[in-house]
């Protein structure tokens, strides 16, 4: 059976997930989610994860570099807050993971019943729209907890406020 999520009762607020990352689509990912809470009074969270370095036990080497990743997501965060404050005027929770990105965004919305959007960007690249969006549109999409908002990296800013 699966459980039903708080943020559908009565008195929870929901919250979206954005996943905050180097990508150039993620800028858009942000203006959706960030008009869309505005306009639906929900409360926006940030996920940035950092990776953790292969080789953690070297010579203490491995906290150091972990160290490194992991400020290195809380100044992307800091910069995707700057765009959801400008926006939307939403002040965003902010996250940081060290880990699997997609193990750590599924532990986060297990941990924060509240959530009750993912939002992902679609890459435009030859690579194809992300490692994310690939798992999420495939087997992974009928057993995901929350529905999930993929927003093509190649719509205009208007295009993104008009369907928010």
């Amino acid at each position: 059976m699966v459980k039903r999520r708080r943020s559908y009762e009565t008195g929870h607020r929901p919250k979206f997930l954005a996943v905050v990352d180097d990508s150039e689509e993620c800028a858009k990912a942000l203006r959706f989610a960030a008009r869309r809470c505005a306009r639906v009074g929900a409360a926006i969270v940030l996920l940035g994860v950092a990776t953790p370095p292969e080789h953690e036990n070297w010579l203490g080497v491995g906290e150091v570099m972990r160290a490194e990743a992991e400020e290195q997501a809380e100044k992307r965060l800091d910069a995707a807050a700057s765009i959801v404050r400008a926006l939307a005027g939403l002040e965003p929770e902010k996250v940081v993971r060290t880990g699997d990105k997609a193990d750590e965004l599924v532990k986060l919305i297990e941990e924060d019943e509240d959530i009750s959007l993912l939002v992902l960007a679609a890459g435009t690249g030859r690579e194809g729209p992300g490692p994310l969006v690939s798992a999420l549109a495939g087997k992974a999409s009928a057993n995901f907890p929350i529905p999930v908002a993929i927003v093509p990296g190649h719509l205009e800013d208007e295009e993104i406020d008009a369907l928010a």
